[in-house]
């Protein structure tokens, strides 16, 4: 199976939202907001996307966001989310794009990636940790409910 990795086209975003509601699922998106997110994210080198395309099919995806920290002196790197689809996975994709990350990170010199991985997905974290990530600490968040009116 020849995988090819390669930046997010917008071409893609219509997998990478299935693949993103399907397979991660914590927070549902819609199409909108998806265009709406990479439009900002391409106007930003932080950011970066990546999709793991087989037989002229988005099978899978990476996101990734550089960040800079007070207690690292150069920051890390932040993966937001990745996932494969169910049936192409156990196949290497998802290592595929995981080696992706990592070499991108050498490249830049980082040398602390991190990411976080929903409670209730058991097979992503065991694959996190066949892949050397090690599970070390607690993720936490708030969901904070946005007012316009707050910001004028």
């Amino acid at each position: 199976m020849e995988i090819v990795i390669r930046e997010i086209q917008e071409i893609d975003y219509s997998e990478v939202l299935s693949l993103w509601n399907n397979e991660i699922g914590n927070r549902k998106l819609d199409a909108a907001t998806m265009a709406s997110n990479y439009e900002r994210m391409s106007k930003n080198d932080a950011y970066k996307t990546f999709v793991a395309v087989w037989e002229n099919k988005v099978v899978g995806f990476v996101t990734t966001v550089e960040v800079l920290a007070v207690g690292l002196p150069v920051g890390y790197l932040k993966i937001n989310g990745l996932a494969v689809k169910e049936e192409y996975q156990g196949n290497g994709i998802g290592t595929k794009l995981l080696q992706y990350v990592e070499n991108m990170a050498y490249a830049n010199e980082i040398s602390y990636i991190l990411l976080s991985s929903g409670v209730k997905r058991i097979k992503a974290h065991a694959f996190y940790e066949r892949n050397n990530y090690d599970k070390d600490s607690f993720c936490f968040d708030k969901v904070l409910k946005y007012n316009k009116s707050m910001k004028e």
